[in-house]
């Protein structure tokens, strides 16, 4: 795989700023303190105004710039002597442009306004949000988070793709048979569906494409997150707030007492929530959660290991899923890659699949993509949990024990997957060793 060069230009997302149409005067006269409007919306509303002053104008075209290309994260940057700004395309933060040092506190103040933050406060974290207004028809919400550095405020603004969710289970990447599994154990009325995978691997948009299937007139759905990115009409979300006191336990027994049918839990990250969840989970509810385990097997031993007792877990969980995001290969550049035979098989392919006719592809990098890469691609082990994974569970069996059963009933492991898609050149092999290396 190419190395990402240390600053752009790249395909796709070239170094100069104009470029970008960002094409301002950034001199000390354009750059007069200017007249910062708050609005009278619930969320503000940040768009393209008549006498903006050149740090609105400038922050509003490099959010939609962001939006064009794709990106989920944008950076702002402050440093002794310079200022940057970065986006995460494709799971990969790239370089965009540097403007000058001198607009770093007027650009934070903007954006704290727009997002509703203290523009006094510089010495705390901050979060706020606001929504971004792409044309007469179409607006973003993006999360904005403040973090004090030594050189000033660092700021991080998430683009929240809700559109990503409403695009179905099948476009996330499952095999027709993981998507089967997973369609099969949504339909449960009660248990736990878990999804594992590490930071930015899509597990908050899988299970939110599941609870759009189960979005309905007669469906009572409570989700509990920090924050909550996505809103879905018809569902009742709560975001934690944890100075006020309200974690996700005490998010979770309230829920309880709400009449759900569906609960989803944004992570179980302590005893005590993992213990709520397993027992609404067993009376009654269907509960939808997140873990960060390596693999799908991983994530019934962190349970055990949180304390829970054995048969509570064989009891309550249907179905695990692992994932994870690879970058999809660009359709137009991508190159056939003469990979030995040897390093196939040490990856993972058994002897019988290269002697089928497919093709490995590697990365190439064109004008429509960015280092070879356009877009990501989910791969997933779907493991249902079989009432042969039950006995062991409750006989005390470790993770080992629990994959060789999934082998044995036919669910692939997470690097299967993901060499199942370099098979269908969706992605390269370097993308899934990389991806599913322990």
């Amino acid at each position: 795989m190419p190395e990402a060069p240390s600053s752009f230009p790249q395909p796709g997302l070239p170094a100069d700023p104009a470029s970008l149409d960002l094409q301002f005067a950034f001199g000390e006269a354009a750059l007069q303190a200017e007249n910062l409007h708050e609005l009278p919306a619930e969320v503000p509303l940040l768009e393209a105004r008549a006498g903006d002053a050149p740090i609105a104008r400038f922050l509003h075209h490099v959010l939609l710039e962001a939006v064009r290309l794709g990106a989920s994260d944008l950076h702002f940057e402050p440093y002794e002597h310079h200022y940057r700004v970065r986006l995460r395309i494709d799971g990969e933060l790239r370089h965009a442009l540097s403007p000058p040092v001198l607009i770093k506190d007027k650009l934070a103040s903007r954006i704290k306004v727009m997002s509703r933050l203290d523009i006094a406060e510089k010495r705390l974290p901050q979060d706020g949000r606001l929504k971004l207004r792409i044309d007469a028809l179409q607006t973003v919400e993006l999360r904005v988070s403040t973090l004090p550095t030594l050189h000033g405020e660092k700021i991080v603004i998430r683009i929240l793709d809700g559109a990503s969710t409403r695009r179905g289970i099948a476009a996330l990447g499952y095999e027709p048979a993981d998507q089967a599994r997973l369609l099969d154990a949504i339909a449960h009325p009660h248990g736990m569906i878990l999804v594992t995978g590490p930071t930015g691997s899509g597990k908050t948009v899988s299970l939110y494409a599941c609870l759009e299937l189960l979005n309905r007139p007669g469906v009572n759905i409570c989700t509990v997150e920090n924050p909550s990115e996505i809103g879905v009409p018809g569902i009742n979300q709560v975001s934690v707030n944890d100075k006020a006191g309200l974690d996700f336990a005490t998010v979770l027994k309230a829920f309880l007492r709400q009449d759900p049918d569906v609960i989803m839990l944004g992570e179980i990250r302590d005893p005590e929530t993992a213990d709520i969840a397993i027992k609404a989970a067993q009376t009654g509810h269907l509960v939808l959660s997140t873990l960060h385990t390596h693999d799908a097997p991983a994530a019934v031993t962190r349970l055990l290991n949180m304390g829970i007792a054995a048969h509570n877990i064989a009891a309550s969980i249907v179905l695990v899923s692992a994932q994870r995001l690879a970058r999809r290969l660009c359709p137009d550049c991508r190159q056939p890659a003469d990979v030995p035979h040897q390093a196939l098989l040490d990856a993972g392919f058994s002897a019988a699949e290269l002697e089928e006719d497919w093709q490995v592809y590697r990365p190439l990098g064109c004008a429509a993509c960015t280092l070879g890469y356009k877009g990501r691609i989910g791969f997933h082990q779907v493991m249902p949990l079989s009432e042969a994974t039950q006995r062991i569970v409750l006989c005390g069996g470790s993770a080992l024990d629990i994959a060789e059963q999934a082998a044995r009933e036919g669910i692939p492991t997470l690097r299967a997957a993901g060499l199942r898609k370099v098979r269908q050149g969706l992605t390269s092999l370097e993308e899934v060793l990389a991806l599913t290396r322990a």
